[in-house]
């Protein structure tokens, strides 16, 4: 039944987005890891579903969801978990530990809800969290172009919605100090929201649009960018003078 869902969720896709996948070999093929993106519109929750090939992934969504006789359905086939958005939810937690422990992907927006302002909002420190605990790396992933306003407006016109989730190279965080563990995870958490950042259009930016960890990684983006240029501007020269 998974994998017929699977089929008819991708299908769906492609019938209202162009969706391109960028470094998709940053998606780790075996073990456990934190697919971590921000939010931006409600099709957003089923990308995971279209841009990953595996199936052992899954998606904690907020308690209301549960209110729902189909989605309580879907979730068994989904692999969705609820969780409670406004309490500490231990049972849930555990749960998603014990998965990450299996090998199996968490998906995870830390924004915690889509963007109304179609920016980004301050993470969460929960991903930050899940990962330290588990010992996994986090994947940093940016989805653009899929606004509401814009998504809705190109439905209603039969159009398809050009989107791009960007895969960032995989960050691995340090264990959790036994003092100052809040600022920690702020830090932490400010790492990979800045790297997703990083990927997006200014315009959705957001919270992290001035962050001073934003601009140090595009700093050493643009200098590796340079230094590869230099390389192969310098490999071309001594191409030349073997030619001549």
């Amino acid at each position: 039944m998974k994998y017929i869902i699977r089929a008819i969720l991708r299908l769906l896709i492609r019938l209202v987005a162009k969706v391109e996948v960028r470094n998709k070999e940053n998606f780790l093929e075996t073990g456990s890891y934190a697919f971590a993106t921000n939010h931006l519109g409600f099709l957003d929750a089923f990308l995971a579903y279209y841009a990953l090939d595996r199936w052992d992934f899954f998606i904690p969504v907020a308690e209301k969801w549960e209110e729902s006789a189909i989605i309580r359905w879907a979730a068994k086939y989904l692999n969705i978990i609820f969780i409670d958005r406004f309490h500490t939810d231990f049972h849930a937690l555990r749960q998603i530990l014990r998965r990450m422990e299996k090998g199996e992907i968490l998906i995870i927006a830390p924004e915690g809800t889509r963007s109304r302002t179609e920016k980004m909002a301050e993470g969460k420190v929960g991903v930050s969290y899940l990962a330290s605990k588990a010992k996994v790396p986090v994947i940093p992933v940016a989805i653009s172009g899929t606004e509401d306003r814009i998504f809705f407006k190109n439905l209603k016109k039969l159009k398809r919605t050009k989107v791009t989730i960007t895969a960032g190279d995989p960050i691995y965080l340090p264990p959790l100090p036994k003092k100052n563990k809040d600022q920690a995870l702020r830090e932490y958490t400010d790492e990979i929201m800045c790297h997703i950042a990083a990927m997006l259009p200014e315009k959705n930016r957001g919270f992290y649009a001035e962050h001073p960890k934003l601009l140090e990684i595009e700093s050493a983006k643009k200098h590796e960018e340079e230094q590869k240029e230099l390389v192969e501007t310098e490999s071309t020269k001594e191409l030349e003078k073997t030619q001549n």
